[in-house]
């Protein structure tokens, strides 16, 4: 496929899929940082396909994280530009979704210190956790234009070695800022511990406590389903406090915690059909300070759902650039396989299956920068319209992924061929961070009451 063709339709360009159809909800800033995106997938990723055994996964995910953030790919995360991370996603899906997962997780356990500063800000004297600590970096500039923003490594720089072995001296326990900022440096792995066992969709379900203990919490239970769990510096973990035994969303607090603590152990790993960093962590009598505390008591459902509600069209962009890739592979297969003696893409139902494709990209996509745009402009709630972006994009991304397969044929189950990775990797995308049924629960509660 030429690139002037690619350019014409409008779906494609030469670095993956097209900002074009979505041009509409961009500043200059974002084509630049998509630059710097491409720039960085084309060095470290063109040649580096995602591992097939979960133990390199586990490495591979530290490097991609020390990497991206010496080359300052975090950057539109510590601005809060949520369009900036679409961009980002995007282009990490289409050449690693384990890179893609790399940046998300990032971005999940680095936000929470980010919204609580600005709450703190307005609303100094907060309880016993006193004033939000900026840490090495001032994280809560409005302003997503700037790219100066430190700590170091938010920088734009593309160093030919990450250097996993950096020093950290940092206080024996960080401020949850603190963490925030060495995640956003690629300094720190971090995970986001809110799933358990008995407890996923039901978030009021959860069973990890943490009781009061002279000047700190002691901290018990478990969580499962956890990514990053095992190589993970820190721990942004959602937890019941108060008597621990009511199951109410209200009983929710959030606490960010070092890895290496005592009473931290992480049990095993669970294996994906798709390599990746999940595993399983067990809390027994791991005593913090009231400083790890994000917000009051009680805030942790608060803190945890306006995570998700920002980052949720994230996903979206995540599933939006596996299947840019799979419909990529998928025209480029159908103008060149022959069969019958003409191309395959002659035939007409093969057209169909790409045209189809095509427009679910680029609805998900419309639907994602949306969300994403009204989300940067300042909206008070973006729930409703994150929900569909999350809802559509995913479920859109398994049929154009399948579709992919089903002209690709036999090509397309091979195990080391890129459509087939994106078949096992799409898939967890309709689960995590909120299930499309969930995703379809709001928006037609938001619907029935009248809300926007």
């Amino acid at each position: 496929m030429s690139e002037g063709t690619e350019r014409r339709h409008g779906v494609f360009d030469g670095e993956g899929l097209s900002l074009e159809p979505v041009a509409a909800f961009l500043e200059p800033r974002h084509r630049e940082y998509r630059e710097e995106v491409a720039a960085f997938c084309r060095r470290r990723l063109r040649d580096a396909p995602d591992p097939d055994d979960d133990a390199l996964a586990r490495q591979r995910t530290q490097e991609l994280v020390a990497l991206m953030g010496q080359a300052g790919l975090f950057r539109p995360i510590a601005t809060r530009d949520v369009r900036g991370c679409l961009v980002a996603r995007e282009a990490l899906a289409w050449w690693s979704p384990l890179a893609d997962a790399a940046f998300a997780l990032q971005a999940l356990s680095a936000t929470p210190a980010l919204i609580f500063g600005d709450e703190a800000a307005n609303n100094p004297g907060r309880g016993d956790s006193g004033p939000a600590d900026p840490g090495p970096a001032d994280l809560n500039c409005a302003d997503p234009s700037r790219t100066d923003l430190g700590p170091a490594g938010l920088n734009r720089a593309d160093p030919d070695r990450a250097d996993l072995t950096r020093a950290d001296p940092g206080p024996t326990d960080p401020s949850p800022a603190a963490w925030s900022a060495r995640a956003l440096s690629g300094q720190a792995v971090g995970a986001f511990a809110m799933t358990e066992w008995d407890a996923g969709s039901d978030v009021a379900s959860i069973a990890t406590t943490a009781v009061r203990d002279g000047d700190g919490y002691r901290i018990d239970g478990g969580k499962a389903f956890i990514s990053n769990a095992g190589i993970a510096k820190f721990y942004v973990l959602f937890v019941k406090t108060g008597s621990g035994a009511t199951n109410s969303r209200k009983s929710l607090s959030c606490f960010v915690l070092s890895a290496d603590k005592m009473g931290i152990d992480f049990v095993k790993e669970l294996v994906m059909s798709t390599p990746h960093p999940l595993g399983e962590v067990r809390f027994d009598g791991c005593r913090v300070p009231a400083t790890a505390r994000l917000g009051d008591e009680g805030d942790g459902f608060k803190i945890g759902m306006a995570t998700l509600d920002r980052l949720r069209p994230t996903v979206a962009a995540a599933a939006n650039g596996m299947a840019g890739r799979a419909l990529w592979e998928a025209v480029r297969h159908a103008r060149t396989r022959e069969q019958f003696g003409r191309p395959l893409g002659s035939f007409q139902l093969v057209r169909q299956k790409l045209a189809d494709s095509a427009i679910d990209l680029t609805a998900g996509r419309l639907l994602a920068y949306r969300a994403a745009w009204e989300t940067d402009r300042g909206a008070e709630r973006v729930t409703m319209e994150a929900a569909m972006a999350k809802a559509f994009s995913t479920e859109a991304a398994q049929r154009v992924v399948d579709r992919a397969v089903q002209v690709l044929g036999g090509r397309g189950v091979l195990a080391d061929h890129p459509v087939d990775r994106l078949y096992r990797a799409v898939r967890a995308l309709r689960i995590y961070e909120g299930a499309t049924e969930i995703q379809q629960l709001i928006v037609g509660g938001a619907l029935v009451k009248g809300t926007p």
